[in-house]
């Protein structure tokens, strides 16, 4: 099926500067900020961007996260504070998509580039110790605005002011929020029937699903 909602990128995001998470994590490169000028999507990201943690993040089915202005609005409401494009993490702030609830294996069509939306963001501590707010994985997880992480099918160069076109939106319905969420694990299992290009950590995140929902019944 075939969409033609239009969103737009308001920022694209790259690494500003490690920061050292006390523990085990070490090094991460969440701290991002906006550059004013194009950038060249990649099937491993975007050109000026890394991940330090190569084992949990990074790779094809993480290569660039998006999230949604009109969330980091609710947050910044939330938390009565400024969260510029960047401070989530991501690389592109967009407006006007629904991101969390974007569909998996939609696609997204950001200047000469093509994104897939593969799996949705899974905090961790690193963003825990980025935000130096209480609890802040619990409310993140609880409020399950999780942004989207997106594979990159065409590469090319996306900027500030690039429509989202959404392209092909999946007739299976299954939203990154309603994986995140795990709550039918009927639907989850249809995911895994009728997208197999889904990555390893979207199979695993399935089969928690499953244990944690047996274990509840």
């Amino acid at each position: 099926m075939n969409g033609g909602t239009v969103g737009r990128v308001l920022a694209v995001c790259v690494v500003h500067a490690e920061i050292e998470v006390p523990g085990r994590v070490g090094r991460s490169a969440i701290n991002k900020g906006p550059v004013p000028h194009r950038v060249r999507a990649h099937r491993l990201g975007l050109d000026g961007d890394h991940v330090c943690n190569t084992v949990h993040h990074g790779g094809v089915h993480q290569a660039v996260y998006a999230y949604a202005q009109e969330d980091a609005e609710r947050w910044a409401s939330e938390l009565a504070r400024e969260l510029p494009p960047g401070w989530f993490g991501e690389n592109l702030r967009i407006t006007g998509l629904p991101v969390s609830d974007a569909v998996l294996g939609e696609r997204w069509a950001i200047g000469d580039a093509v994104f897939e939306v593969s799996a949705p963001r899974v905090p961790c501590a690193s963003f825990q110790h980025w935000s130096g707010e209480p609890q802040w994985v619990k409310r993140f997880t609880l409020q399950s605005d999780t942004g989207a992480y997106l594979r990159v099918l065409t590469e090319g160069t996306v900027g500030a002011g690039d429509e989202v076109r959404v392209v092909h939106t999946p007739e299976h319905g299954i939203t990154v929020r309603d994986l995140f969420r795990g709550g039918d694990q009927s639907r989850l299992d249809l995911l895994l029937e009728v997208e197999p290009t889904i990555s390893d950590d979207v199979r695993m995140q399935i089969e928690r699903h499953r244990r944690r929902n047996g274990a509840n019944t």
